[in-house]
């Protein structure tokens, strides 16, 4: 038995007056995504000597089209990542020669991430595996599940995103 519905079922014994289908429903949205990342991504990053969080920087770059450079405030938003983890991820990547820094040439005071052409080939490399990975982490699902579950996401991020 899941721990989310042993935890639901104890809860419904305790305390049967509380409807708990947001506690389980929201428990099984954070196990789903631990044991993804787990058993798939982690994996996966590791296979290809990274971490997580580089992965999304090559992706990042390579996702926003030629000449594949943005600065790291750009990065870092788009990440949704504070800028000193950004630092520590654009070093490791840079010293594995798969980003390299270098002046703004639009803005004397910033700098530009570039992939490098071994950064741009490990991405293009990895990308199709990547998305074939998580293909199989949705594997449980059908086609029309995953879309279903994708829109029904989608609406619940939506209306969290206008919550203030």
């Amino acid at each position: 038995m899941s721990r989310v519905k042993l935890a639901t079922e104890q809860w419904q014994k305790e305390m049967p007056e509380l409807d708990l289908l947001p506690m389980e429903l929201l428990g099984r949205l954070g196990s789903a995504a631990r044991l993804i990342t787990r058993d798939y991504l982690e994996p996966f990053f590791k296979s290809h000597g990274l971490h997580q969080g580089e992965f999304d920087v090559l992706a990042t770059l390579r996702r926003s089209g030629k000449p594949y450079a943005l600065g790291p405030t750009q990065l870092f938003e788009a990440l949704m990542i504070s800028s000193g983890g950004m630092t520590n991820r654009l070093d490791r990547l840079e010293k594995a020669g798969l980003i390299r820094r270098s002046p703004n040439p639009e803005d004397r005071r910033g700098m530009l991430v570039t992939l490098t052409d071994d950064g741009l080939s490990l991405i293009n490399r990895i990308m199709p595996l990547h998305v074939e990975n998580e293909a199989q982490a949705l594997a449980g699902l059908t086609q029309q599940e995953q879309t279903q579950l994708n829109e029904l996401l989608g609406k619940l991020i939506e209306g969290l995103d206008r919550v203030d």
